[in-house]
């Protein structure tokens, strides 16, 4: 076992590899009396074909967060139903890249991990509840197709992306989830719910020989085929298509402009990059900065203005949307603020004080057990010790921060989706 200690972060961390390749963190918070636990497996939305065996497989759009809603089903009844009955309060979640199981409890937290690592380790799927399902998530992913603001980031992602699954929503399509059956979710499990493909990182007065016995105890003692993924050839920074509009019942029109900008493949690199993605947000259009007093002052935005850098397998982007009279204007402003940085570099005081806002708010947050276990297994997929975040924001610079703006928000990477009220312009590509 390994023990790190993270003096300016205070935290002390356990880790250990299991022979059958599981990683396993414990976070140590004694005298708390929450304990939280966080399995999770390097399978997302965006691992749709996949290597095994020798073979390429295609699997439906939808897999992988179809599958986590029915790794609850276990042959005795509902693991939900288990948790809840000893005090846990529980979830899942599927992103692009990962699908995870958690739980909270203060009360029987052994006797609650006993039971996420059974149901989530053990399949079990019969042809009536995988088809009962269908009819449940159908029903939720008709009803983002009536969210305008999941429908603005879609059609971002459409025009960004030519081939890339990233542009392929994690629930699918209704279409798309017709063709899963039994043998395709057990299929799935088989290649990616093995130990040397997940984490497990508990947060709080745990143990870390109970945790390991555990997972001994009951995971299998195989870690599993090596899977190698195809997220579809690598694409330029050049958009699909620079716009794509469509009407909805919004009062005013909505926009979620985006800049396609270059992947980057992992490890400490990619925590550096996060950071500086972040920054050049907060710098750009971030509510202290310039342009957003400018624009709320002209009142061509309401206060609603804000975005984000986001990396994901063979893709990066940053986006920025919300609610304005006139979404192309905004959208054009802000290209040319980034340029405008770029080139006569950020106020040095300005860059100071967004620099210490942000490195607070990233520290602020692991006061949350929730956000340290999504960070610290993000970070292990990605080949990154999260907790060394300090350090790497350390070697982040204005200079670092401008050539993002100057090489990335560019006009040649840009493209916006707008949803305009009904009775607007009818839905387009250009």
């Amino acid at each position: 076992m390994e023990v790190r200690e993270y003096p300016r972060l205070g935290e002390t961390v356990s880790r250990r590899t299991l022979s059958n390749g599981l990683t396993v963190m414990v976070v140590h918070k004694p005298f708390h009396a929450k304990r939280y636990a966080f399995f999770a497996t390097r399978y997302g939305g965006m691992d749709m074909r996949y290597q095994q065996d020798g073979q390429w497989k295609d699997t439906p759009a939808g897999i992988a967060h179809y599958l986590e809603h029915k790794m609850f089903d276990t042959q005795e009844g509902n693991a939900l139903q288990e948790l809840a009955k000893n005090g846990a309060v529980e979830n899942a979640f599927t992103s692009g890249s990962m699908t995870a199981y958690y739980f909270e409890s203060t009360e029987h937290f052994y006797d609650n991990l006993r039971i996420l690592l059974s149901f989530v380790s053990i399949p079990w799927f019969t042809e009536e509840s995988v088809a009962k399902e269908q009819g449940i998530i159908a029903q939720e992913i008709r009803m983002t197709e009536d969210d305008p603001e999941w429908q603005v980031y879609a059609g971002l992602m459409e025009c960004l992306y030519r081939e890339s699954p990233v542009r392929v929503p994690v629930a699918g399509t209704v279409e798309s989830i017709r063709s899963i059956t039994p043998q395709v979710l057990y299929d799935c499990h088989r290649a990616f719910y093995v130990p040397g493909n997940m984490v497990l990182v508990c947060v709080g007065d745990v143990e870390m020989d109970q945790v390991v016995h555990l997972a001994e105890e009951i995971l299998p003692a195989e870690q599993g085929e090596e899977i190698s993924r195809d997220y579809g050839a690598e694409e330029d920074t050049t958009p699909c298509c620079r716009e794509k509009e469509r009407s909805m019942e919004v009062s005013m029109p909505m926009f979620l402009g985006g800049y396609k900008c270059r992947p980057c493949a992992g490890g400490e690199e990619l925590l550096r990059r996060s950071i500086i993605g972040d920054m050049a947000c907060d710098v750009l259009f971030g509510d202290s900065s310039p342009l957003y007093a400018r624009l709320y002052e002209e009142g061509a935005i309401n206060g609603s203005l804000g975005g984000n850098f986001d990396i994901m397998p063979g893709a990066s982007y940053l986006y920025v949307g919300g609610d304005a009279r006139d979404p192309q204007r905004v959208f054009n402003e802000i290209t040319a603020e980034a340029l405008r940085l770029a080139e006569e570099g950020i106020d040095e005081s300005f860059y100071q004080q967004i620099r210490r806002a942000a490195y607070g708010q990233a520290i602020r947050s692991l006061n949350s057990f929730e956000n340290i276990a999504v960070s610290l297994a993000e970070g292990h997929f990605r080949g990154f010790d999260y907790y060394r975040l300090p350090e790497i924001f350390d070697s982040v610079t204005k200079a670092d921060v401008e050539a993002f703006l100057r090489e990335e928000i560019t006009q040649e990477h840009a493209a916006i989706s707008v949803i305009r009220p009904l009775g607007g312009e009818m839905e387009q590509d250009e």
